[in-house]
């Protein structure tokens, strides 16, 4: 039976947006709704204290910006977005349109189509997001997606020239430095500056997240984001630094992000926890950290393997690292997960910045009923038909006419029953008629 080693906090404890957020982000939509750019400007001065006279960024503002990002740095974004775009690109191909002959004369389909409008938000607070430009403008333009508004708020009072450029070069349409509720309800609801958008996509704060949260059916959503999660999966073939390292790395996100280790040993468990505290006495980001660890962290001590899977399956976590003597195990039995990292030649890191698959994934157990970001969130998978004979037409009409009588459609019955008298000659009489 799973024992626990060091606990964090229960997910009963860890409080969705509370009703204080609740109510500043419904009360700034609403402000948005109705006074439009005015509303966005006193949002942004209020909480970005930015209120330039346009928020859409020039070309020659972009320009400015990449002139300001070191050769480097620039040859580094282009490399991490050149694996992005190739496996968003493979991805792609394996979504084919369908059309097949059902039944004679009966021909359905489906057609994969681009969103034709989506707003990509990247955070630039404590952390400059640059590789969630990447994740989600990028992958949006290799589905098709025809305007792609990218938004980040102001960092240190002016645009962030690494994020600025990673979003031009990713393909944006318009980039707007705006931030927080604000910005994704400008793009969401619409100003007199701003065209609204169909569908919004990227991480954010607490307050984004509400307000995706509130704002979800009037537009798309990628996913409901909460904290970043990690799970490492282990045994006695790692060592405790490895294993350490990889949940302060992730732990570093945010006091809130839990971190955690699931194991069969007990001596790799207890090693741990001692390297963890060792590392959080060097590590440049311990001040949040050890927050996280204190509070959300955990080590899960298993018995065999297979209490390793369920446990896995269980919490559902968006990152699961998976460091064992047989990795392929796991691979094949894990099904709940946001994205899985395979051996100790690679870890959550390389997937966040560079590797290719995409970093926005589920939090919150999500991970049980829906996968991550991929160029497939930015399709719609569209049906159609087509009845060519009228054979076709009447042998389908016979059925709907029937099956609408017995659920009371009469209406319904009436689409069917005209085209069986036109197209099968038969003599059928209206719906209300006596049987």
């Amino acid at each position: 039976m799973a024992q626990k080693l060091k606990t964090g906090k229960e997910p009963s404890e860890v409080a969705e947006a509370d009703a204080k957020v609740r109510a500043i982000v419904e009360n700034a939509l609403t402000d948005i709704d109705k006074r439009g750019d005015a509303a966005v400007r006193e949002l942004s001065a209020q909480f970005d204290n930015w209120s330039p006279q346009s928020w859409r960024l020039s070309e020659t503002e972009i320009q400015q910006a990449l002139s300001e990002v070191s050769r480097s740095d620039l040859d580094d974004i282009r490399f991490a977005q050149e694996q992005i775009r190739t496996f968003a690109e493979h991805q792609k191909a394996s979504l084919q349109d369908l059309e097949v002959e059902t039944h004679p004369g009966v021909v359905l389909g489906h057609r994969n189509i681009p969103v034709d409008a989506v707003g990509c938000y990247v955070p630039a607070g404590k952390y400059p997001m640059v590789a969630s430009a990447h994740m989600s403008v990028l992958t949006a333009k290799v589905a098709g997606v025809e305007r792609v508004v990218a938004a980040t708020p102001p960092s240190g009072g002016r645009p962030h020239p690494a994020i600025i450029a990673a979003m031009h070069l990713a393909g944006a349409d318009e980039i707007l430095i705006l931030g927080g509720v604000q910005a994704i309800g400008a793009m969401a609801i619409g100003t007199e500056t701003i065209d609204p958008v169909d569908m919004l996509v990227g991480p954010g704060n607490m307050f984004v997240a509400e307000a995706k949260r509130q704002l979800f059916g009037r537009v798309g959503i990628d996913l409901f984001a909460g904290p970043t999660e990690t799970l490492v999966i282990a045994d006695d073939t790692v060592d405790a630094e490895l294993c350490a390292v990889d949940l302060l790395g992730q732990a570093e996100h945010g006091p809130t992000s839990p971190a955690v280790l699931l194991t069969d040993s007990e001596q790799l468990a207890r090693e741990t926890i001692a390297e963890v505290e060792r590392q959080l006495q060097v590590l440049p980001t311990a001040d949040v950290a050890r927050d996280s660890w204190a509070e959300y962290g955990e080590v899960i001590l298993c018995d065999s393997r297979e209490e390793m899977v369920r446990e896995a399956n269980r919490l559902a976590f968006e990152h699961v690292q998976i460091m064992t003597r047989d990795d392929d195990y796991f691979f094949n039995y894990l099904r709940n997960f946001g994205s899985l990292f395979i051996g100790p030649r690679t870890n959550v890191a390389y997937g966040d910045k560079v590797i290719g698959t995409n970093h926005t994934l589920p939090t919150k157990r999500a991970a049980r009923y829906t996968g991550g970001l991929w160029v497939g969130k930015f399709m719609k998978t569209c049906t159609y038909q087509r009845v060519l004979t009228d054979e076709a037409s009447t042998r389908m009409g016979e059925y709907c006419s029937r099956l609408c009588h017995l659920e009371g459609f009469s209406g319904h019955g009436e689409q069917a029953n005209i085209r069986v008298r036109r197209y099968g000659g038969r003599d059928v009489e209206p719906y209300g008629a006596a049987r």
